[in-house]
């Protein structure tokens, strides 16, 4: 029960976060706030790739509907899920990872989520702001706020997982 309940609420708190606070902030120099992208990357291990890619799509369809950004938050979110088996693969363990942790810094540590996190949150970033742009000679403009967001997005969801996820005890 625990396994439905716990990606349930993640979901639409971060949904609802996304759309009514963070997307009401504007810091300036081209920030755009995103906390939404931490659902993809703290979904549990053992969801399979289609279960992730139907639920980043939802997700980010979801934003999309209240930011009037005709699917940008989709596509962006849909291609950070379908990295996301590469890279948590690449920067996985030898042995594989424990399917009873989750994927959060407070399971994982700071360096494995640093680098994880970090790769999908600045491919979520670079995807949606240069589908955004969609012109390569404005790809400095893109690579600018691509890396300021996911710096201040990182930040934020850094901040939300130690106020309000626990550490799993083990089993």
């Amino acid at each position: 029960m625990e396994i439905i309940i716990i990606p349930i609420i993640r979901f639409f708190g971060l949904l609802l976060l996304q759309v009514f606070i963070l997307n009401a902030i504007e810091p300036g120099l081209g920030i755009y706030l995103m906390a939404y992208p931490l659902f993809i990357a703290i979904m549990p291990f053992n969801y399979n790739i289609f279960t992730t890619l139907i639920l980043s799509f939802l997700l980010g369809f979801s934003v999309d509907l209240f930011s009037n950004t005709f699917g940008l938050h989709a596509s962006a979110a849909t291609t950070a899920a379908m990295l996301r088996p590469a890279i948590y693969k690449y920067f996985g363990p030898r042995d594989g990872y424990d399917v009873i942790k989750n994927p959060t810094i407070l399971d994982m540590g700071i360096k494995w989520h640093f680098f994880t996190f970090g790769s999908l949150l600045l491919i979520h970033h670079f995807w949606f702001f240069f589908l955004e742009a969609f012109r390569i000679d404005e790809l400095f403009i893109v690579l600018k706020k691509s890396v300021l967001s996911a710096i201040c997005s990182f930040l934020i969801c850094w901040a939300l997982q130690y106020i309000f996820f626990k550490k799993e005890k083990n089993r």
